[in-house]
C-alpha cells in the first residue's frame, strides 16, 4: 500500500452528513423521536454510548431492509464534504470514516463523497427485517480511536499527521490521539476539548489547516 502524508478521519452522522441516520431509520417505524432524544443524551456524553446505542437500535426492530433505500435518498451531505475530500486527494492525503451510524447506509454514500475507507457498525437482518441488535462489535469511542491509529500505521502516517473531526462524545478518544482534534457542529463537552472549533457548518473550512 502507498504510503500517505497525512490521513484525515472524520464522523459521519451530524459530521460527513447532515442528518443522525438511526433517527431516519426509526422514523421508518414512527419512533423517530424517541430515538432523537437518546441520541441527543448519547452524544452529550450523558448516557454510555453502546448502552444508549443497543437500545435505540432495539427501537428498529421491524423496520424492512427496503425502507433503507428511503433512508438514503434522505441523506445530505454535509455542505463542502467533496472540497474537503477533493483537498486532501490533491495533497496525498487519505480521508476515512469511522462512525457508530451504520455500514448498511456508509457503503451507498461513502465512495460518492470521496471517502477512501470507512467502518461502522452493521444492523442484524432476518426475514427481510431488522431484527434490533448490531450485528458484531459495537464501534464506539474506544474503537474510534483504535481505527484511526491503525488506519495511520497502515498508512505509514505518523500520529502529528493525523486529523479527526467530529462532534460528539463518542468522537473525543479518536480526537485525543490525533495531531489535531476539530470539534464541528459539535456539542459543548466537544468543542471544550478540541484543538480547533469549526464553527460554520461547512467543511471546506477544514481546507486551510490541512498539512
Amino acid at each position: 500500500m502507498t504510503a500517505a502524508r497525512f490521513l484525515v478521519v472524520l464522523d459521519a452522522d451530524s459530521t460527513l452528513i447532515r442528518n443522525e441516520v438511526i433517527e431516519l431509520i426509526a422514523d421508518e417505524v414512527g419512533r423517530g423521536e424517541e430515538v432523537q432524544a437518546a441520541t441527543e443524551a448519547a452524544m452529550r456524553g450523558e448516557i454510555d454510548f453502546a448502552t444508549s446505542l443497543r437500545s435505540r437500535v432495539a427501537a428498529l426492530e421491524g423496520v424492512p431492509v427496503s425502507g433503507l433505500a428511503r433512508v438514503l435518498a434522505r441523506v445530505e451531505p454535509t455542505p463542502g464534504v467533496h472540497a474537503l475530500t477533493a483537498a486532501v486527494h490533491e495533497r496525498g492525503g487519505v480521508v476515512g470514516v469511522v462512525s457508530g451510524g451504520f455500514h448498511e447506509i456508509l457503503d451507498d454514500i461513502a465512495p460518492g463523497l470521496g471517502v477512501d475507507r470507512w467502518r461502522a457498525n452493521r444492523l442484524e437482518v432476518a426475514g427481510g427485517a431488522l431484527v434490533g441488535r448490531v450485528d458484531g462489535d459495537i464501534v464506539d469511542a474506544t474503537a474510534k480511536a483504535a481505527t484511526l491509529q491503525q488506519w495511520a500505521d497502515e498508512l505509514g502516517v505518523l500520529p502529528h499527521a493525523t486529523i479527526a473531526i467530529g462532534d460528539g462524545a463518542n468522537d473525543l478518544q479518536m480526537m485525543a490521539v490525533a495531531g489535531l482534534g476539530l470539534a464541528f457542529n459539535a456539542k459543548p463537552a466537544v468543542r471544550d476539548a478540541a484543538s480547533l472549533v469549526i464553527g460554520p457548518q461547512d467543511l471546506s473550512e477544514v481546507i486551510p489547516l490541512l498539512p
